[in-house]
């Protein structure tokens, strides 16, 4: 079972500022509290902003072909927006970041661990609930499962070819990670400053 909590509000307005946004919310896995009420309130205010293209509110959007079908009649209100900004946990943020490879798509949520049966998807993309997503840093691929090594500050180095050094049929994360930053034109990411993860909320609530 997993949590999925909103990021705090300063760092959703600097994901929006200043941008039109598209919205998903996912409400598939019962297994997973989703933060409905808070989540509604936030988007009724970005709209009142007038900063919302369009809001797309569906079940499972880690079932790629059914997300995307969905997504398909939404695509001129997705076109028309800066951000792709989605409320999820990090399984759905990564299947819609692939799937719009070309649009800057951001996690409204964290995600955090809870004891018990989290519901299984048949998708390569894993969530691994460290309560600190990374997903708006890295262009929707997460580090902490891409990674064999679970790095958040880059490349370790030991790659080769492209495949990393722990599992030679695995492709390097932080290689994906920096073409797709490439492709949306967001490299200067990586000149920031490594963000400290805070393990403490890799801990089971």
């Amino acid at each position: 079972m997993l949590i999925t909590e909103l990021k705090a509000r300063e760092t959703i307005n600097g994901l929006v500022e200043g941008k039109k946004v598209f919205i998903i919310n996912c409400h598939g896995c019962k297994e997973v509290h989703f933060p409905e009420k808070e989540a509604g309130e936030l988007q009724k205010e970005l709209a009142a902003e007038g900063k919302v293209t369009g809001i797309l509110t569906t079940d499972y959007i880690c079932n790629q072909e059914n997300m995307e079908l969905r997504l398909q009649k939404h695509m001129s209100e997705i076109e028309a927006a800066d951000v792709v900004l989605v409320f999820s946990c990090g399984v759905g943020v990564q299947t819609v970041a692939a799937y719009l490879e070309e649009k800057k798509v951001c996690a409204a949520c964290d995600t955090c661990p809870l004891p018990g049966f989290q519901g299984v998807t048949p998708l390569e993309y894993k969530c691994d609930q460290c309560g600190e997503c990374y997903l708006n840093l890295t262009g929707g691929i997460c580090p902490i499962t891409a990674c064999s090594k679970s790095l958040v500050n880059g490349q370790c180095g030991g790659a080769k070819n492209g495949r990393c050094e722990v599992d030679s049929d695995m492709e390097c994360g932080w290689e994906r990670i920096y073409r797709r930053l490439e492709q949306i034109g967001r490299l200067d990411v990586l000149k920031c400053p490594t963000q400290v993860r805070n393990f403490a909320t890799d801990e089971e609530v």
